[in-house]
């Protein structure tokens, strides 16, 4: 609630106007916000009322349903900047992918829920999970709304809480790891290569190598490969320096194909299984490296294109796709360590941050309330996170804790990538800050997510009575 509340008062500092100072007028944003709070309200109250045991019988259901409604909006939603991802309901628009959030979390803790359901009882268990996860995916992408799509993504870490391998996580880590250094240093050119690339090389044959030492735990194996790494890269180095030419690509596929090879031979005598994964991330790698061009260039949509770009600091483009998170930057950084005050921020008042009563709404608190401000708001979601966790892990069942973690997982990833997207160090993707950023549907649906969560909990003492 306090943080509902500080977000209406962020709404109305950063919409409001000197010609109509009131808080409560409907037809300034704050006013609506107001509205939209009240029932939200409302809507937590019918689902405080309502039977838990709804919720998982009708899982399914309500899943279904929702992926209906994504499927129906595609074609009956209106063009809106490109996307067709909002349904107009008399002079309201609502976006389904909002409410697909607590019908996936839903449908996701029934799965877990099943009758001897092990995620890591057979493989067959992953492509059921993932399957629910990728649905609405992949028709919130046909909408083209794709910021709504990646918070789903936020689902893997529930996967990762009951049971999945931690090598899944380090797996992506490093696919951005790669991505990010292969798009963002094209020059110099080292050994014929642009450096991103040869850099890549490099840390491929670095986690190599550490697998096969803390991983595999072969000692020996991982000595003779980074014996055989360092001594090919000093010779390369040599004949580099004697002005030999030497083709940089040719030589990494070699010696990496020559490490897997001597892997392969020698994994015989050792765990096999370990081996294999260590071979097989290696190769994957090398793969995935040579994609990163070919996806960024045809597969990314050009504004996608240059907002990675921007964020990256590769352009600057400050009159186009990097104008938002410039004034953005400039504003929360005038704000200084307590702010200029309440309705006194030049920036937002002067309305250089465009849509900061949505998405950017993070730098009108930045502004006027300064270090400070912001500090207080990220304890605030601290606290709250804290509190969410604490009610996960007191559940008696798999499927209360599995949907609590699915609350957390979506929220967390909210306020990463929002406040990471205001400060630049994501890409301008179009994810609301829960609670603050302006709109019924972003309200209502961590509204539904929450209350259900609540009334799942206070469920755990009605069973125990």
């Amino acid at each position: 609630m306090i943080l509902v509340a500080y977000g209406a008062v962020s709404i109305y500092a950063a919409s409001y106007d000197f010609d109509n100072a009131s808080l409560f007028d409907l037809r300034e944003f704050s006013g609506k916000q107001i509205l939209w709070i009240g029932l939200s309200l409302v809507i937590g109250c019918v689902i405080m009322i309502t039977d838990y045991r709804i919720y998982k019988t009708y899982a399914y259901p309500i899943y279904i349903g929702v992926l209906i409604i994504l499927l129906i909006t595609i074609f009956i939603a209106p063009d809106i900047k490109g996307s067709h991802s909002w349904i107009k309901i008399g002079s309201m628009s609502l976006q389904p992918a909002e409410f697909g959030k607590f019908a996936t979390a839903l449908a996701l803790a029934k799965l877990f829920d099943s009758y001897n359901f092990r995620l890591n009882a057979k493989i067959s268990n992953y492509f059921r999970a993932l399957i629910i996860i990728f649905l609405p995916i992949i028709f919130i992408l046909m909408q083209k709304e794709t910021g709504s799509a990646l918070v789903y993504i936020s689902f893997i870490f529930v996967l990762y809480r009951e049971g999945m391998s931690g090598l899944v996580l380090f797996s992506v880590l490093c696919a951005i790891s790669y991505f990010v250094v292969a798009i963002k240093f094209a020059d110099p050119l080292i050994l014929g290569m642009p450096s991103g690339e040869f850099t890549v090389f490099i840390l491929i044959m670095l986690v190599f190598s550490l697998m096969l030492l803390f991983y595999c735990k072969d000692i020996i194996i991982a000595r003779n490969v980074i014996y055989g790494f360092v001594g090919s890269g000093l010779v390369v180095t040599i004949l580099s320096l004697c002005h030999v030419p030497v083709n940089g690509l040719l030589y990494f596929i070699i010696i990496i194909a020559a490490a897997i090879i001597y892997t392969a031979i020698a994994m015989f005598r050792h765990r096999i299984r370990k081996f294999l994964i260590t071979i097989g991330f290696a190769l994957v790698s090398v793969v995935f490296l040579f994609s990163v061009n070919y996806v960024f260039s045809n597969v990314l949509e050009p504004h996608q294109q240059m907002r990675i770009k921007v964020a990256l600091g590769i352009e600057e483009n400050l009159q186009g796709a990097g104008y938002n998170v410039n004034q953005s930057k400039i504003a929360i950084g005038s704000g200084g360590i307590t702010g200029k005050g309440f309705l006194n921020g030049t920036q937002t008042k002067l309305k250089y941050v465009p849509e900061q009563h949505t998405d950017f709404i993070f730098c009108t608190i930045g502004e006027e309330q300064g270090f400070i401000g912001t500090t207080t708001v990220l304890i605030l979601f601290l606290t709250l996170i804290l509190r969410l966790i604490h009610i996960a892990e007191r559940q008696r069942t798999i499927f209360e804790r599995v949907y609590a973690y699915c609350v957390i997982s979506i929220l967390i990833f909210h306020l990463c990538i929002n406040i990471g997207m205001v400060i630049g160090l994501c890409p301008v993707i179009g994810i609301p800050l829960p609670f603050f950023s302006y709109g019924g549907s972003s309200l209502w649906g961590f509204t539904i997510l929450l209350f259900i969560l609540l009334r799942l909990d206070a469920s755990r003492k009605e069973r125990m009575d």
